[in-house]
């Protein structure tokens, strides 16, 4: 009984190591939700704003500069983005940028009801910046300063 109890086990062991390498990694955005546009236009005051949002709740993870190389990121897998990927940032949406922001998904959180609506679209210009990807801002990817 203790074999057959030992070898219960041991397989079940063996197929939740096998399932979880299979499990996709994609993070499937709806159509709808790609298609969205930011409302608000990139400016240094919503960058500004947008800095204090990411220092206080995504540079743990994302890190300091966007490079996922935060404190806290180490320990998760998936490993949190690098948001100064220009190549992977420019291939998604701000629709897809504020899904995941606001959705999240393990390990990142949803911050849908913790952040407003503005705040989120904020989150989406500032980290567009990390990439160099938001017109209007006056310095240095990510550079905006959170106080």
């Amino acid at each position: 009984m203790k074999k057959i109890l030992l070898a219960g086990v041991f397989a079940a062991i063996c197929i939740s190591i096998v399932f979880a390498a299979l499990q996709k990694s994609d993070w499937t955005v709806p159509e709808e939700a790609k298609r969205v546009k930011n409302p608000l236009a990139p400016s240094d005051a919503a960058l500004k704003s947008a800095a204090v949002l990411y220092h206080d709740n995504c540079g743990q993870c994302h890190g300091e500069t966007g490079e996922g190389d935060g404190p806290e990121g180490m320990m998760y897998q998936p490993p949190p983005a690098n948001l100064t990927d220009a190549k992977r940032m420019n291939a998604l949406t701000d629709g897809e940028i504020f899904y995941k922001v606001s959705e999240g998904r393990k390990p990142m959180p949803a911050f849908k009801k913790k952040l407003g609506k503005e705040q989120r679209w904020q989150l989406v210009l500032f980290v567009r910046s990390f990439a160099g990807k938001t017109a209007g801002f006056e310095g240095k990817p990510g550079a905006a300063n959170p106080e």
